[in-house]
């Protein structure tokens, strides 16, 4: 790396690029925003060990002192675990960096960034998309934006639980990402397996996946590939009692006036406390299962 530039990229993933190995990125801000202290740092090791145990190199994507860090420390994931950081999309990478600021970086973020560094599969738990009260509110996820513009394979448990999951889907659609239900005909939806919705294809191979991502390389087709994979069924919530909950945080959301980047990590919790705290066992499982898969 040149001393220009804003990338910081641990010996082992420069390597791994180097040789074509696989590399797996990883957002950060389900440790900074997504999941309560210490279920955060448990996700973030479950997932890079899930990766590891597959033949792949984790890279995990975070702003450490207006530095774009790509392999996180144990003392980085710490200080992104403190809180007190800033949550950084793609529209905010230049300005964290030139504040000098640390933060977790998005699934929008960390796609502009592992598709600068040429990192060509990522996973996450859900994506973020259109908002409930979207028609009002113009809430829509800059994650769909960036899915259309970045050639990676991306692997999820669907939309977040938060999400409008229809307007999610036809908003896709529109952009030209292409989606896959991986062993599945019907989409996910974070927490639970079928959204209701069905997916415009699906696989049953790792394979197929991979032949699908090659031929939309050789088209030269500049969208994601976006690999739906249910959540493990033990760990899966029933589809009412998340609807249920998901209605009673948006309620009290807009009650309590809070918007913007605060909405879903305040969402995401009021969930997880109306369901007794399993909303989180199953984020943990989705999210080392998603890591799994996209080393594979």
């Amino acid at each position: 790396m040149t001393p220009q530039s804003p990338f910081d990229v641990s010996d082992e993933i420069q390597v791994a690029l180097g040789l074509g190995a696989s590399v797996v990125a990883l957002e950060s801000a389900v440790v900074t925003h997504g999941l309560p202290y210490p279920a955060n740092l448990e996700a973030a090791r479950r997932m890079e060990r899930a990766i590891r145990q597959h033949g792949a190199v984790p890279a995990a994507v975070a702003l450490i002192g207006g530095r774009v860090r790509v392999g996180l420390t144990e003392d980085d994931l710490a200080h992104l675990a403190a809180r007190g950081v800033v949550k950084v999309g793609r529209r905010d990478l230049a300005v964290a960096i030139a504040r000098q600021a640390s933060g977790g970086t998005t699934v929008s973020a960390t796609l502009a960034v592992a598709h600068a560094l040429g990192v060509r599969v990522q996973a996450t738990g859900g994506i973020g998309g259109v908002h409930m009260g979207a028609a009002q509110t113009w809430d829509i996820s800059a994650d769909l934006d960036e899915l259309s513009r970045r050639p990676l394979v991306l692997v999820c448990s669907g939309a977040k639980a938060i999400c409008d999951v229809g307007a999610t889907l036809e908003a896709l659609e529109t952009r030209g990402v292409t989606v896959i239900g991986y062993r599945t005909s019907r989409f996910p939806y974070f927490y639970v397996a079928d959204s209701g919705h069905p997916v415009p294809w699906s696989a049953d191979s790792v394979a197929e996946i991979a032949a699908i991502s090659r031929a939309k390389e050789r088209l030269g087709d500049m969208s994601a590939l976006l690999v739906a994979n249910p959540p493990p069924a033990r760990w899966a919530l029933p589809a009412d009692e998340v609807a249920e909950a998901v209605a009673r945080a948006v309620g009290r959301a807009g009650a309590e006036g809070i918007r913007g980047g605060e909405l879903t990590p305040y969402l995401l919790s009021e969930v997880d406390r109306l369901t007794g705290g399993r909303a989180v066992d199953a984020n943990l499982a989705l999210l080392e299962a998603n890591a799994a898969l996209a080393a594979q």
